[in-house]
């Protein structure tokens, strides 16, 4: 297992340094932030941004994330301008020697939250989803006061974007996916790019917008579109583990050990209340309802030898910055992690 850590580029505030000085740090999982979504990434920013990386004594270990146009989720005739730019985006990346692409087909809203600084017992303060307020929202009516999200369409877009969705079921959208994958894999073969899709967070429909990379069942589903080791999984502990209907430990033993194709790993611990509601919490098992000894062990039983990142953290010690991803939890985490992975590697 390879250690590594999400980096927001040159204006995140916490720094390739810091991040060098982590114990068994090893690479950076990052992207280009400033392309328009369906625009192709040129080479030459990939290149600085790896440049920069390695500048810091860290590879950089994979691309989180190229995101998908709405209108390839959506089936849309324009679709397929922008699958040749992510097509050739992915050759861009393949150029500057990086293997990996995490991403998502999530339909409009990427991961929800209905809170990013929920107050916890000990002063830090953490990601929380709160059924009952998520519920009560409409985006359709305007009602809709999601942290990071009530600002991110400009005035009408919002309505427009969800009504198109209107008619867009599962089966469709599973139709869509099936499309774009069955574009994008040949390059992916031909070029060694290792593709992880990151499940659905959390994994049931919001807003009536479906959802279907969630369980099990639509993981097995999702790989038989594309049977091949450079169609994989992101396997995120906190997005599928907010439900105590996916059983982790059994997804990494099978789908990691039996087929793998887990490309990547997040590792982080969520607390599950009665509701269905949900708060991320300290990476530790005692804090939250994943067994993360479990987890690590399942990986190691198979030497997973892919990279992984300590996932969303609490901020903690008056931290300021980006919610979830601060400095000091996230790297508690990573060395917490690796402590697991040293004492299970000694009692094999």
């Amino acid at each position: 297992m390879k250690m590594t850590f999400r980096w927001y580029g040159k204006d995140d505030p916490v720094k390739l340094e810091y991040i060098k000085q982590i114990p068994g740090m090893k690479g950076i999982i990052t992207a280009i932030y400033d392309i328009p979504v369906g625009e192709v990434w040129p080479l030459d920013k990939i290149i600085a941004i790896k440049e920069t990386v390695e500048k810091h004594g860290l590879e950089l270990s994979g691309i989180e994330s190229v995101p998908v146009h709405e209108d390839i989720k959506l089936g849309l005739p324009t679709r397929d301008k922008y699958i040749d730019n992510y097509i050739q985006t992915i050759r861009n990346i393949a150029e500057a020697g990086i293997n990996l692409i995490c991403y998502n087909f999530m339909p409009v809203f990427d991961w929800t939250r209905s809170n990013l600084e929920y107050v916890n017992e000990d002063g830090s303060t953490s990601l929380i989803f709160e059924q009952d307020k998520i519920k009560k929202m409409d985006p359709a009516l305007g009602e809709l006061e999601l942290p990071g999200w009530d600002v991110s369409y400009a005035e009408g877009g919002l309505g427009y974007l969800l009504d198109q969705y209107k008619d867009i079921d599962e089966e469709k959208l599973w139709g869509n996916l099936e499309y774009f994958i069955k574009r994008i894999m040949p390059v992916c073969e031909e070029v060694r790019v290792k593709m992880a899709i990151h499940p659905d967070d959390p994994p049931w429909s919001i807003f009536g917008l479906p959802r279907i990379i969630t369980s099990y069942e639509n993981l097995e589903r999702f790989l038989n579109i594309y049977d091949s080791p450079y169609n994989g999984l992101t396997l995120c502990t906190g997005s599928l583990g907010c439900t105590k209907e996916n059983d982790i430990v059994n997804l990494i033993k099978y789908f990691g050990k039996e087929r793998n194709r887990i490309h990547f790993a997040h590792i982080r611990n969520v607390k599950i209340e009665n509701d269905g509601s949900f708060k991320e919490t300290a990476h530790p098992t005692e804090y939250g309802s994943m067994d993360m000894y479990q987890i690590i062990k399942a990986y190691l039983d198979y030497d997973f030898d892919g990279p992984y990142r300590p996932d969303h953290g609490r901020m903690i010690w008056g931290e300021k910055g980006k919610a979830g991803y601060g400095l000091y939890d996230r790297a508690l985490g990573a060395v917490y992690i690796h402590g697991l992975i040293e004492a299970i590697t000694k009692e094999k």
